[in-house]
Formats: structure tokens, C-alpha cells, sequence
């Protein structure tokens, strides 16, 4: 569902989310900080200039060319900037609503740039295999900082597919369903400021950038921090168990 209120009513995500498996916050960011974090996005990926694709080697079969992708792990620990969304209450407060919780805590951060005319996309899948946690309160939201058309390879959901619980995934490069088909998944176009809310075990991928400009998102992925995993993964990302809302009252370690 998309939520178009300016301030949306936090109960009311709470219940979409739970129905749905993901909620679209329309421009939570306002279009002038979106364009702002989308020049900041785009300026430290080239001063960086990391040469690594994450293109994974299942997405192939979905361009009928070589595709690319540019990304960065936690950018926040490069410009101070990020580090601010990290904890801005606009954000905060909604994945603290949709997790029903009152503590949010850092997992990791991912840019995304999917160049013009040939932008990886991503198969369908679950975030669930990567980092498994023991009661699933674990979510991701993709911050949009340009518009993201379906010509631009815009993130794709299966409503309700959270229920079915953690699903057997292939192995190709990256972990992947070959079910359902990726035309079933529902798109998610959005606005530069729309922020997407999902869950971990929320089925989800993105199309291929066929059109003329770059796409660019930020994911944070978060978790409540009384849900601990169920195996050590990410454990090398930057600022992994960050308090972003409130306090983590099980005095664990951050990974």
C-alpha cells in the first residue's frame, strides 16, 4: 500500500505493514533533500571510485546485455551526512511503528546507483538468508533520492509473501527463488523523497535501468535489538549494533 498523508498516522502503517509485508512513505524526504543526498550519493562513489560490480550472477538472465551496478557499504562512515538520516525521527520513528517496537538498531547500509540503460537488477528473493534473526524483526527501508519510474528498474514486492515465513533460496552468485515468477512481483514506482518499508522475509527485487538517468537508493537494514541472529553474518559492517531509537536493553555485544 502506498501512504500518501503527509505525517502519516503511525498505526495505520503498523497495520499496512503487517498486512502486506512493506508500506511506500511518500516523500518522507523532501525533494530538495533528495536531490541534496543524491549529489552527495553520486560525489563520494567517484571520489572514491571503487571499481567492484555487485551485480549478482543470477540477475544475467534478466537483460538481454551485460548489465552494472555501483554501491557502497556504509556511507555514513564517509560523509556525515548519512549519518544523519541514520537517526532522523521521520525515519525512526515509522520502523520503530512497523516492527512494533520502541528500539531500532543499526544492521548495515547499502548505496545503490543503477547507471542509465543498463542497471542490474536484482531476482527476486528474501533478505532473510543473509542475516537470519531469531524472531524475524528485522526490516530494511530504501530511501529514494531520484525518481524511480519502472523504466528505471524500481523495486519490485510480493504482497503478503512475509507470511509464508523464510523460504528455500538458490545459490547462483547470490541467493535467489526461482518462484514466483519476477513478472508476479507487484512495482513499487516512486518519487525522490518516497521512502520503502519491508520486511526481511518480504519477497522483493528490482528490473533492469533501461531509461536515460541513474537511479539512486540508500537501503538501511534494522532490526529491533532483542531479536538476536541466529548465525554471525555482516559482522564486518561498519557501526553494526548502532542504536538508531532508543536503547538496546540486552547489553549484547553489536554483532
Amino acid at each position: 500500500m502506498t501512504i500518501t498523508s503527509e505525517r502519516p498516522e503511525l498505526s495505520s502503517l503498523a497495520e499496512q505493514y503487517a498486512a502486506d509485508g512493506f508500506v511506500l512513505v511518500k516523500g518522507l524526504l523532501s525533494k530538495e533533500e533528495a536531490a541534496y543526498y543524491r549529489q552527495r550519493s553520486h560525489d563520494l562513489l567517484a571520489r572514491l571510485n571503487r571499481s567492484d560490480d555487485p551485480t549478482w550472477g543470477a540477475a544475467r538472465d534478466m537483460a538481454d546485455a551485460p548489465t552494472k551496478l555501483q554501491h557502497l557499504h556504509d556511507a555514513q562512515f564517509y560523509d556525515a551526512e548519512f549519518a544523519k538520516l541514520l537517526v532522523d525521527p521521520r525515519f525512526t520513528d515509522v520502523a520503530a511503528a512497523v516492527m512494533g517496537v520502541d528500539n531500532v538498531q543499526l544492521h548495515h547500509t547499502k548505496l545503490f546507483v543503477k547507471p542509465p540503460e543498463n542497471g542490474s537488477p536484482f531476482p527476486l528473493h528474501q533478505d532473510h538468508p543473509f542475516f537470519p534473526h531469531t524472531y524475524h524483526r528485522v526490516g530494511a527501508a530504501i530511501f529514494h533520492f531520484d525518481d524511480a519510474p519502472v523504466e528505471k528498474g524500481c523495486v519490485r514486492v510480493v504482497p503478503g509473501s512475509h507470511k509464508s515465513g523464510p523460504r528455500d533460496h538458490e545459490a547462483e552468485g547470490s541467493y535467489h527463488l526461482l518462484e514466483p515468477a519476477f513478472d508476479e512481483a507487484t512495482p513499487q514506482p516512486a518519487e525522490a523523497g518516497d521512502v520503502l518499508f519491508f520486511t526481511y522475509l518480504t519477497v522483493h527485487g528490482s528490473g533492469v535501468n533501461t531509461s536515460d538517468e541513474a537511479r539512486t537508493t540508500w537501503l538501511i537494514q534494522y532490526r529491533d535489538p532483542a531479536d538476536p541472529p541466529t548465525v554471525k553474518t555482516h559482522d564486518w559492517s561498519l557501526g553494526q549494533g548502532m542504536m538508531l531509537r532508543g536503547v538496546d536493553p540486552t547489553g549484547r555485544s553489536a554483532v
